[in-house]
């Protein structure tokens, strides 16, 4: 027989996580499921990664985020969002991949899961949909892009020593990239279709990214496009004049960005815009036109993901809770 709650959460990153706290502090009961575990998508920033925000703005649940420095590392968040999680007892269940949820003729949902060995299917009320967007880069769809040396993923440079390693965006992710990887020893060339960094790059990084560009211990490549891959190098087009040239690669990091998933989404019929991405929600209430079925964090961004983060989304909790015991009663 499925398995009932009120409230199941289809993702335990902070933003699911916040949902099922405020879901714990008004009494209603709540499943929260991940594919992989809570937090995955920190657990797969670099290493050296440190947040943007500093620890009071990305807590949740009224628990201190307490660092040593002014703010907070990758192991930090691991850290402290795990104890949140046990702190109020959340019932998070890692490992269980949802595949399907439908709208019940007689209200609620059906959500179907797949377990390491198994399936199984769940009963809900109400379902609230904080995928993020960590899972689903955004792909250049170039020849060789599936070769194994190209990931859309960074974790260190150590294993890029003394490799040539092309450097795909400009961005947050590919300057971090970038700088651990020339640091480790690594020689960088850096490919970005503009002409420089993009603005959202953290300001006490950039100085150190435009010197290593000045002095040539990065090369950048403004204007250009990589247009294809070869186990051993790089097809680069400039935008200025369609010249085409060869760079060596024994590694690239295709930093490209990611997007929010909204297939779950349509299916169950809730509309998406097709040029923003955007799932039709409320956003006083998060709730979709599909009565009963809620948004969290980033996925309410559609393809812009930088406009909703941890920071000023982890408040989506309590408004879908709010909404949920209003439904109720």
């Amino acid at each position: 027989m499925p398995e009932a709650t009120e409230l199941l959460v289809i993702g335990a990153g902070p933003c699911g996580l916040a949902v099922g706290v405020a879901a714990r502090q008004a009494g209603v009961p709540c499943i929260l499921l991940d594919r992989r575990t809570v937090v995955s998508t920190i657990e797969r920033y670099p290493l050296g990664m440190t947040f943007f925000s500093t620890p009071e703005k990305i807590e949740i649940g009224g628990v201190p985020f307490i660092t040593a420095q002014e703010k907070p590392t990758r192991r930090d968040g691991l850290l402290y969002y795990r104890r949140v999680t046990e702190h109020f007892g959340l019932d998070a269940r890692p490992g269980e991949e949802v595949t399907a949820v439908r709208a019940l003729p007689a209200g609620g949902f059906e959500v179907q899961v797949r377990r390491r060995h198994e399936q199984a299917v769940y009963q809900a009320a109400n379902v609230v949909f904080a995928t993020g967007y960590y899972d689903w880069p955004n792909l250049l769809g170039v020849p060789g892009e599936d070769l194994p040396h190209v990931s859309h993923y960074f974790m260190e440079g150590h294993r890029h020593w003394h490799q040539d390693v092309i450097v795909i965006g400009a961005g947050n992710s590919a300057v971090d990239a970038a700088l651990e990887c020339w640091r480790a020893g690594a020689r960088v060339a850096l490919v970005h279709v503009a002409e420089g960094f993009d603005p959202v790059v953290k300001p006490w990084v950039l100085p150190d990214i435009t010197n290593r560009v000045k002095e040539g211990s990065i090369r950048a490549w403004w204007r250009c496009r990589v247009v294809g891959i070869t186990p051993s190098e790089v097809q680069v087009e400039s935008l200025a004049d369609g010249r085409r040239f060869p760079l060596p690669a024994d590694a690239v990091l295709a930093m490209t960005g990611y997007h929010a998933d909204t297939t779950l989404l349509e299916h169950l019929g809730v509309p998406v815009d097709q040029e923003t991405g955007v799932a039709a929600h409320d956003e006083a209430t998060m709730m979709t036109p599909v009565p009963g079925c809620f948004l969290a964090g980033v996925i309410a961004s559609g393809k812009d993901a930088n406009r909703l983060f941890i920071e000023n989304a982890r408040g989506h909790g309590e408004l879908i809770v709010r909404e949920v015991v209003r439904r109720r009663g």
